[in-house]
């Protein structure tokens, strides 16, 4: 009975999709003790892997190759690196980059030196090479030259790197693309999909991405090494667990969430139940309230390292900085009468933020609330996977009046736009000749609207219920798709989407005032990312593991593989 109750309350204190799935507020959320590089380094620890260099083969110049080695005892993966002597003049983070200072491959096992020959005349061409199944993961990075140049001298001179610059770039090597799923020839997911450690979303890449961040300071203490042998040191571990890996992500990324509805879907409602699961609790402990408060003020840290170049985000960082400061006097067990002495706190804190608080301050609490309640939402990671073959069948047997149903229910928000007006039609989605890459035209200003990708779900679905409104409402689906083959894919999605309330965007991606990076910032705060640093409304970077445990720290006593995220409090490392 107990059980029951406890599964009311969270349903009660689920947030609407109608709050949730617009883009403004997803292209707000932060990452959450949910998101795949922490659900990640804490299944390394608690399963005790196993990680070492085993080969360091690189040169005065910085070039040559190395490997890393993951083990779980059944399963061993490698990274291999290359490293390269890149011009400056060919230095680009564009996907049409030919070249770059390190490209990497994710082996399915232990690659021998052949193995390790055929990889190096693929690897370092990326597209243009080509992989094997063996080959898990796929990926390339370059330096940020500044810092990395900054922390090369600095320890050949033995001396410790600037803190303080180390925290404003926050990484030495950004990725351009990490690819995996079988693209150019990599191995499918379904290769390692029943391996248990892999039963998280997009793990095989951030075990690669983990991996090449122990590359990025590791070369950087080599060519100080070689600068000079007699007096270079090694990077401080507090100073070099600061460094995270950077990533330059483009639009490339924004369609995944349309395209995979029942994934999303899985992703979104892990977090709002873990949220809910918060808010259903009576009272808060003293323990969690306090911990909540350092999270406050760990949070404060970050924001001040937060730089970015884009305008729009500079301004709301500005205003989540005024937010958190309101957010630390609200609080404050001092005040009469005291928000913890409130039934059910977290609920209460939720809804003050709502009125209180700019849209990226409330998603940024959301995550803070969910944090100090491991116990209570962890095992909430392990359920965001899901078999989406089983949302293609189209049912058939579907009559007309319920499928209008469906779509009045779910889809009220895309019957409501006039996609006559230029301005809601203004682009549409298609894929590159040259890269294969998604991209995002001008309708009415540039050709190729013919090449259009089925992604504008809000417009086709309004325009599959006015064609189905005049229609006999006992009609099976079956029957109408017979004579309107060109609804198929917009059945199928309201058919999925009304079983999965939190798979659509609920916007106008066409629109001309839509903006790409709000998919993209979800997307990725999924993924653990922080420090958005968006470069226009179409590409963005970020920072992945920063303040995180090397492969040779996770077992260090006192090591937490899950308390990385905010930055540690002065006096703490």
């Amino acid at each position: 009975m107990q059980e029951n109750l406890s599964e009311k309350a969270e349903r009660a204190s689920l947030r609407s999709p109608e709050k949730v799935m617009r883009l403004a507020r997803m292209g707000s959320f932060h990452q959450t003790r949910l998101s795949f590089m922490r659900a990640l380094l804490r299944c390394l620890k608690r399963e005790k892997w196993q990680f070492e260099r085993a080969v360091w083969n690189i040169d005065e110049n910085g070039v040559g190759h190395g490997v890393y080695v993951a083990s779980n005892g059944k399963h061993t993966y490698s990274l291999v690196c290359f490293a390269h002597d890149l011009p400056p003049e060919k230095r680009s983070d564009r996907v049409i980059a030919e070249e770059w200072d390190a490209t990497f491959a994710l082996y399915d096992g232990s690659p021998n030196q052949e193995e390790i020959e055929r990889l190096r005349g693929n690897i370092p061409k990326q597209e243009a090479g080509h992989c094997q199944q063996t080959e898990l993961v796929l990926a390339r990075a370059n330096r940020s030259v500044r810092l990395f140049e900054h922390v090369v001298d600095r320890l050949s001179q033995g001396r410790q790197p600037d803190q303080d610059m180390i925290d404003s770039v926050g990484y030495l090597m950004r990725t351009s693309a990490v690819y995996g799923n079988g693209k150019f020839g990599l191995g499918d997911r379904e290769r390692v999909s029943d391996r248990p450690e892999f039963v998280g979303a997009f793990r095989t890449e951030l075990l690669a991405v983990w991996l090449i961040r122990a590359f990025t300071t590791d070369i950087t203490e080599h060519m100080a090494r070689v600068a000079n042998p007699q007096k270079a040191v090694k990077m401080d571990p507090n100073i070099k667990r600061r460094l995270g890996v950077g990533n330059s992500t483009g639009l490339g990324m924004a369609p995944f969430l349309i395209l995979h509805p029942a994934l999303i879907h899985r992703w979104i409602a892990a977090r709002e139940r873990a949220l809910a699961r918060v808010c259903s609790l009576p009272t808060a402990t003293m323990e969690t309230e306090n911990q909540f408060a350092d999270l406050v003020r760990r949070m404060i840290i970050g924001v001040d390292n937060w730089n970015t170049v884009d305008e729009i985000q500079q301004d709301r960082i500005i205003e989540l900085r005024q937010d958190l400061l309101k957010l630390q006097s609200h609080i404050d067990r001092d005040n009469q009468p005291s928000i913890w002495e409130a039934p059910m706190p977290w609920k209460q804190l939720i809804h003050w933020t709502d009125s209180a608080l700019s849209m990226e301050a409330q998603e940024l609490v959301v995550s803070l609330v969910i944090e100090p309640h491991g116990e209570l939402v962890d095992d909430l990671a392990d359920e965001m996977g899901i078999d989406e073959a089983q949302y293609f069948p189209i049912k058939g047997g579907q009559t007309v009046g319920e499928l209008l149903g469906n779509i009045e229910d779910h889809y009220r928000w895309a019957l409501d736009i006039n996609y006559e007006q230029s301005a809601e039609s203004a682009r549409f989605w298609y894929v590159s000749e040259e890269k294969l890459e998604p991209r995002l035209g001008e309708r009415f200003e540039e050709p190729g609207a013919e090449k259009e990708q089925p992604l504008a779900f809000g417009r086709d679905v309004a325009a599959l219920y006015r064609t189905l409104s005049p229609g006999d409402p006992n009609q099976k689906i079956a029957g109408f798709l017979l004579q309107n083959p060109e609804h198929r894919h917009a059945v199928r999605r309201v058919q999925t989407t009304s079983r999965l309330p939190y798979a659509e965007v609920q916007d106008n991606l066409i629109a001309a005032d839509m903006r790409p990076i709000d998919l993209l910032r979800c997307k990725l705060s999924f993924f653990g990312a922080s420090r958005f640093d968006p470069r226009s409304d179409r590409w963005v970077r970020i920072t992945m593991y920063q303040h995180a445990p090397f492969p040779d720290e996770l077992y260090q006593e006192g090591m937490d593989a899950d308390d990385w995220v905010y930055p540690p409090l002065p006096g703490n490392s």
